[in-house]
């Protein structure tokens, strides 16, 4: 059997923490917001003014008021209907920002145009160069519109890693690559700015790796991105090798899981060669579509010899991994929108503790909040469910297909 190889560029002495829920990455984002000294660049896909996007707001502000660069990201998708007031708020502070593929306005917004779902959807977050964070959890409260059973709201399920070291460069290069290029776009795009820029930051971090000492028995770890330039599939590569090298255990939690044919192939290998393979889905659908999609897979995942596990306490929203020793936190679903589409930064960990740290999180929400997915309860759906997913799954299919990626799914 042939297998691949993990070609991502490792850095190592990493310090990296594992953040579950907004109730613990708010905390560690804001705190080391006011204890910034230099510069906060952040971005996010979605930036809610709620209670917990106020918080965030009045931080940045505080930082800039002390002579902090503060610079924001907003996606102009996720951020549609919010934009105008947090651009307004980050503005009276004097904070700069820019709004990633603002949404089209007037008539234009009837336009049939692919570009538009081109977004950026990474959650990043860097301060003075030397902390950052990555995860899936966006500007947006916990508790926000999520289901409520009569036993009280639940937070939605997710996780952010905070980090020190190295590995916080190759963030901070995107970060900036990211920002220039919005702000030089000329009529070629700014894409010969943009080669230029990378250029120039690939020299600027060998001189920066040539100085920097990595921390004793620090972690060994990797920023992974995925783009429409140079990284359009370095994220499912790296899933790949992964699951081609695992020989115990593959645990993938997922909101949007529409994975490709390469991934279903890759993974079926791995459960047909004795690895437990589990995947850790939403029970509640929070986008509909996708969730029915989803389950019109179920069967031959099934037939395939892996376990689905449905999260029935929330919103899912996780896009993490654990195949054996290493571990994928970040923003990128395994779907189309995000494999094929999306601006996405996740972080991939060689780290055995680290790997069990996030296996024991996903573990205990399975045992406590989930449903397992049999084919008997498959069974009991009735004709209607059983078309809603049959459509479903056809409508994203020819989504994929407008993209002229459907030999790829």
């Amino acid at each position: 059997m042939v297998q691949r190889t993990l070609k991502v560029r490792w850095r190592e002495g990493n310090d990296i923490r594992l953040l579950h829920n907004g109730g613990e990455f708010f905390p560690a984002l804001i705190r080391a917001i006011e204890n910034a000294r230099r510069s906060v660049h952040l971005e996010t896909y979605i930036f809610n003014l709620d209670e917990t996007g106020r918080r965030v707001v009045d931080a940045l502000g505080r930082a800039q008021a002390r002579g902090v660069k503060v610079r924001v990201v907003l996606d102009g998708f996720g951020c549609n209907e919010t934009a105008f007031d947090v651009c307004d708020l980050l503005g009276k502070s004097g904070i700069r920002h820019r709004i990633y593929r603002p949404e089209p306005t007037g008539l234009r917004q009837a336009a049939i145009n692919l570009r538009r779902l081109r977004r950026m959807h990474r959650k990043t977050c860097v301060v003075d160069g030397v902390v950052g964070f990555v995860g899936g959890i966006n500007i947006l409260d916990d508790f926000e519109d999520v289901p409520n059973d009569g036993k009280g709201p639940r937070p939605r399920f997710d996780f952010a890693v905070e980090m020190r070291g190295p590995v916080v460069d190759d963030l901070v290069h995107a970060q900036s690559a990211l920002w220039l290029r919005m702000g030089w776009r000329g009529p070629d795009g700014g894409m010969g700015f943009y080669r230029r820029f990378q250029q120039w930051g690939e020299r600027l971090l060998k001189r920066r790796e040539a100085r920097h000492v990595p921390a004793a028995n620090g972690m060994r770890a990797a920023l992974v991105l995925r783009d429409n330039l140079r990284h359009r599939q370095r994220i499912e590569e790296a899933y790949l090798a992964a699951i081609s090298l695992a020989r115990r255990d593959i645990l993938i939690a997922n909101a949007y899981f529409f994975p490709g044919r390469r991934l279903r192939k890759a993974l079926r290998k791995a459960a047909r060669r004795g690895v437990k393979v589990r995947l850790f889905l939403q029970g509640r659908a929070e986008y509909a579509m996708q969730y029915r999609a989803c389950r019109y897979m179920y069967n031959d995942l099934l037939a395939d010899g892996m376990e689905i596990h449905e999260y029935m306490a929330s919103y899912l929203h996780a896009k993490v991994a654990v195949m054996d020793d290493y571990a994928m936190v970040g923003s990128s679903n395994l779907d189309p929108f995000s494999l094929l589409l999306a601006r996405e930064a996740n972080v991939f960990v060689d780290h055995a503790g680290f790997a069990a740290d996030l296996k024991s999180a996903l573990e205990s929400e399975m045992q406590a909040d989930a449903q397992v997915v049999t084919e008997e309860h498959l069974k009991k759906r009735n004709v209607l469910e059983r078309l809603l997913d049959a459509f479903s799954y056809g409508m994203l299919r020819f989504g994929v297909a407008l993209t002229g990626k459907s030999s790829q799914y």
